[in-house]
């Protein structure tokens, strides 16, 4: 088997805590009235946000994922009879600042100091993966930063995993994709990645078309997996 070269991590969930936007807002000044439903708010968000970009994909109408994102949280809120402009405002506000997951900074540091090549291949578009980075304090730790918009269509669509061969010049064995989405990589173990999904919920395996070659419950593992393989 091929040595992994490479590691590309999907963004959103993986590396960056998409429930932190909510979860910042609820303990704000002004949020009493709501701040008890604000784990549900953060579901019914990531949710619909996900099952927009699907539906978007299999219709062939594609948007950015920043329209996604405002129309899933446009759902949650109206699912939660929250009609507050300024509420909304301030979420979309915080999910330019979302937070990585506590062990990723060490992690990274400890695949670069193997020598390994790291990315990112996201949903996101590339204003919102820039934003994503810099406020994460990651800036300049990734060779690239690789956007569905430059294939047309959102996950789990071949063409988006084709990016990183376009980019980094390696052949999918030599690739190790990682992403806490179970459905992203189950389709990213079929492409022909070596892959770690990251069950942060301990949630069931997909019953999908792939399945991944490693199971992580976080991030922190990820180095000595990579030195093992």
């Amino acid at each position: 088997m091929a040595r992994i070269e490479a590691c590309i991590f999907d963004a959103y969930g993986t590396l960056f805590d998409v429930g932190a936007a909510a979860r910042i807002a609820a303990g704000e000044p002004g949020a009493e009235g709501w701040a008890a439903t604000w784990p549900q708010i953060a579901a019914d968000w990531r949710r619909k946000q996900l099952e927009y970009s699907w539906l978007r994909a299999v219709a062939g109408h594609h948007c950015d994922f920043w329209q996604v994102t405002q129309d899933g949280l446009d759902w949650a809120l109206e699912a939660a009879g929250l009609a507050d402009p300024a509420l909304r405002a301030r979420l979309l506000a915080l999910y330019w600042e979302l937070a990585a997951f506590p062990e990723v900074p060490g992690m990274l540091q400890a695949l670069r100091v193997r020598g390994m090549r790291l990315g990112i291949l996201s949903n996101g578009s590339p204003g919102m993966l820039r934003g994503a980075v810099d406020s994460a304090g990651l800036r300049g730790v990734f060779e690239c930063l690789l956007s569905v918009e430059s294939a047309g269509v959102f996950k789990p669509h071949a063409r988006v995993y084709d990016l990183v061969g376009e980019a980094l010049g390696l052949a999918p064995g030599q690739v190790l994709f990682v992403s806490s989405n179970g459905w992203d990589a189950c389709a990213a173990a079929a492409y022909g990645f070596r892959t770690a999904w990251v069950n942060r919920d301990g949630a069931p395996m997909d019953r999908l078309f792939g399945t991944p070659g490693h199971v992580l419950g976080d991030l922190g593992g990820l180095p000595a997996l990579v030195g093992s393989a």
